[in-house]
């Protein structure tokens, strides 16, 4: 299913993954043919309780999930224990307390970051900027100025805000990213020459690292399958865990939460990757772009 912006509901959000594991519940309910009000007094509850649980809005209990799994008959192990490493990761994802909930004005950043925080691989594909995790300083600060983001202590913000996602590329235990761009990413000079030669200059570093990995997708290539706008996938290591994908657009972000979503995104991301520059012939053009500035 793809969904919009999250929205909030007194103290309670509808996550991701909340909307999913109750998306299928919400499958279960219906091929077994229950109402909202059964599922309800099969755990006790009221029939607004199974109402948010599978809209996503409330975090969801362990025992709930086995009486709903059992009343709905399904006796595949299998299926409850995915459904209740869902719940568990959720309810985690939940209670964290992260960076980003002290920082003012990060929008749909909140939730994205929380998943950030625990992928354990990452993969983006990037039209028009560089990728926010291998953005250098000078490279944001000229991003927000061409923003809503006008006031110098607000930008500084996005400049931390970025600064501190990028914290998930070192440490003991960094995520796995894949980056794919297409050229016009490299040649749009974002706050000019010299902000642009310290970028690439970076992004060649970055490349560098053995769980970096960075394509370019050159103007030669023409068509691609991938011309509709930039997103990225979200990959986590709990056994049966679906990919989620993420696009920002003008209006809206779209959340990519089911599986065949999600696989499409996917898919749409490996075929751009084949179609372009091995990881050696990527920097060797970057650099070129570099020292044309």
């Amino acid at each position: 299913m793809n969904r919009g912006t999250r929205e909030g509901q007194g103290n309670r959000t509808s996550t991701v993954l909340g909307r999913r594991l109750g998306g299928e519940l919400h499958k279960l309910r219906t091929a077994a043919g229950s109402t909202q009000q059964q599922a309800a007094q099969a755990i006790t509850a009221t029939a607004t309780k199974i109402v948010k649980m599978e809209s996503g809005w409330v975090p969801m209990r362990d025992p709930d999930i086995r009486v709903l799994c059992e009343f709905y008959g399904v006796e595949d192990a299998g299926v409850v224990d995915g459904l209740l490493r869902i719940a568990r990761l959720d309810r985690e994802r939940r209670k964290a307390k992260g960076w980003w909930q002290q920082l003012a004005r990060v929008g749909n950043l909140g939730e994205y970051a929380a998943m950030e925080e625990v992928a354990t691989h990452i993969r983006t594909w990037q039209l028009a900027l560089v990728p926010g995790l291998l953005q250098t300083a000078d490279y944001v600060r000229a991003l927000g100025v061409t923003s809503d983001w006008t006031h110098p202590d607000e930008i500084e913000v996005l400049v931390e805000s970025r600064l501190k996602r990028q914290a998930r590329l070192w440490g003991d235990s960094p995520v796995e990213f894949h980056a794919v761009l297409w050229e016009a990413a490299l040649r749009q000079q974002i706050g000019g020459p010299d902000v642009m030669r310290g970028q690439l200059g970076h992004l060649v570093e970055m490349a560098k690292l053995p769980h970096v990995h960075v394509q370019v997708l050159p103007f030669r290539v023409g068509a691609h399958h991938a011309a509709g706008g930039a997103f990225n996938v979200i990959s986590f290591a709990e056994p049966g865990a679906l990919d989620v994908g993420y696009a920002e657009g003008i209006a809206a972000t779209v959340w990519a939460e089911g599986a065949e979503a999600s696989r499409e995104y996917t898919r749409t991301f490996e075929r751009v990757a084949r179609m372009s520059l091995a990881p050696q012939a990527s920097l060797n053009l970057i650099e070129e772009i570099s020292r044309g500035l």
